[in-house]
């Protein structure tokens, strides 16, 4: 047996010894194709290498260096020569054949340099590609018989320091409907929030109705000039296929009627590692305030992990909930995930099928006094457009010391209970619209409505802000108090408000009553 094992160690020896030469060569070649793939990406492109010249190149190694090795194995002697043959070639077979390469389009002539009378040189510039897009489309929604909303964003420095403009043409299927053009009213919504893209809302009003015709449906365009801006030499115009609707299609009673919802939820991007008990809770209270006519509409901005979706799941069956993924939004560099854009395609896509229309966050509870409900609040506001929402601001780490034992039982409003009462200081409203009047929005409010806006809906509804629990995995109670009042160690008064904890009951009863106990085992 001994004779046996230094035999086949002499055998594994030699056959390396025999395959040094070879693998050395393999391996000089392989160095030499990574170097010279690494060289070619620094050279001008003026000097070029096609890939089928790279392929060329590498089945002759490949073919080469296994036909070496092949030959030294059996030179050995090796007993599995043939295996380790075919194995050698299975490796090194040729990679499939590339598609062939698109060929650039040519530069334009490169100006140069010139000297002029007197002697003054005059310098040339050449462009290269783009900063930014002029225009990147998002969505079209008609607003009317004669009148359309198109969502997109576009080049900031276009708008801080040029003068786009747009321009709409209604373009009928059928031939014999002369196209008709009107002036795009531009809306930039996010306040100069925006980074390298802003968001754009263009209103497009006709002055007559379009597409009534209902032989061949139509097609929006979008006419978008730059008129010099960033370049005063030239005024490029991007002609863009916002809207086509097919023949048929167009019911002019949809405007008119009754909304499908008496609320819809229009959610800001969710994104990061959520918490999924904390977005159960959400989903539960509100479901509950807003009642059997209301809709949730989700963004999921990279927010919606598995386990946010098994939350989210048995209420997208009963109807309640709809996730849209626009994470694609990602690639433009627009404000807070392209907030203001994903807000502003919510308000138009739905625009017709609810009557009132709420926009805030998943950390954020609304609340209606329990001698009021959601119908009587949102009645005595029904003369105004939009109306905001005062805010109480919770603290995220403070619980009282009864529930110190048993915390990781309960829901996060129910356990979280001081608020922040420190006086002088400015805090954000979130607020509710009627979105048939409304031609674009924001995230803390509106600034173009048509109508009426209040603020003074205190007494009548208000929300409570959970800041940072959306976001955090962990039990929420980091420091348990038995006191009704307390100064925090950054100087911040808290009271205790008992509020959202006395609702907390009717809440898990309601989730258990509609959905049962699948949601049980969410974890945070």
């Amino acid at each position: 047996m001994a004779k046996e094992r230094e035999k086949e160690k002499k055998m594994f020896v030699g056959v390396s010894w025999n395959c040094a030469a070879e693998l050395k060569f393999l391996i000089t070649a392989l160095l030499f194709v990574c170097s010279l793939v690494t060289v070619l990406q620094f050279l001008p492109p003026r000097f070029s290498l096609s890939s089928p010249d790279l392929r060329a190149c590498v089945p002759d190694i490949s073919t080469a260096a296994a036909a070496a090795v092949s030959n030294s194995t059996a030179a050995a002697g090796a007993p599995n020569s043939t295996k380790t043959t075919a194995d050698a070639a299975a490796v090194n077979l040729s990679p499939p054949p590339l598609p062939p390469p698109t060929t650039p389009t040519p530069p334009p002539p490169r100006q140069q340099d010139e000297v002029l009378q007197g002697g003054i040189i005059k310098r040339s510039f050449n462009t290269y590609g783009a900063a930014s897009y002029n225009f990147v489309l998002m969505s079209a929604y008609r607003g009317g018989l004669n009148t359309f909303a198109v969502m997109g964003l576009s080049s900031k420095p276009l708008h801080v320091y040029g003068n786009p403009s747009y321009q709409c043409r209604w373009i009928s299927h059928n031939s014999t409907v002369p196209t008709a053009t009107a002036a795009g009213y531009k809306i930039l919504p996010d306040w100069g929030y925006g980074r390298i893209y802003t968001v754009v809302v263009v209103n497009c009003t006709f002055p007559s109705p379009v597409g009534l015709d209902g032989l061949g449906g139509g097609t929006l365009l979008l006419l978008a000039s730059t008129n010099g801006g960033g370049d005063g030499s030239s005024n490029t115009t991007d002609t863009i296929p916002a809207l086509t609707e097919k023949p048929q299609t167009l019911h002019p009673n949809y405007f008119t009627s009754p909304p499908k919802y008496d609320y819809l939820y229009c959610g800001s991007c969710l994104y990061g590692g959520l918490s999924p008990q904390r977005i159960r809770e959400w989903l539960a209270y509100h479901i509950r305030l807003f009642g059997e006519r209301s809709h949730f509409v989700i963004h999921d901005a990279g927010g919606l992990h598995g386990e946010v979706m098994e939350v989210l799941k048995p209420w997208m069956e009963k109807g309640y909930v709809t996730v849209q993924d626009i994470k694609e939004q990602e690639r433009f560099d627009g404000y807070y995930h392209n907030q203001f854009l994903i807000v502003n395609d919510c308000l138009h896509r739905y625009r017709f099928d609810a009557k009132w229309m709420f926009f805030f966050d998943v950390d954020e509870f609304v609340f209606v006094p329990r001698r009021n409900n959601i119908k009587a609040v949102m009645d005595s506001l029904s003369g105004y457009t939009q109306f905001t929402i005062e805010q109480m601001t919770m603290s995220n780490k403070l619980c009282l010391s009864d529930d110190a034992g048993v915390a990781h039982k309960k829901w996060g409003f129910e356990k979280l209970v001081y608020k922040d009462v420190k006086r002088g200081i400015r805090r954000d409203r979130k607020y509710a619209v009627q979105p048939r009047n409304v031609y674009a929005t924001g995230v803390h409010m509106s600034q173009n409505v048509a109508g009426k806006t209040t603020h003074k809906t205190e007494g009548r509804i208000k929300y409570f802000h959970y800041h940072g629990t959306i976001a955090d995995r962990r039990e929420p109670c980091r420091e348990f108090v038995n006191t009704t009042y307390l100064t925090s160690e950054d100087g911040i008064p808290y009271v205790l408000d008992n509020t959202m904890r006395r609702a907390a009951g009717n809440v898990k009863k309601f989730e258990l009553r509609m959905i049962g106990p699948r949601l049980k085992g969410t974890r945070q």
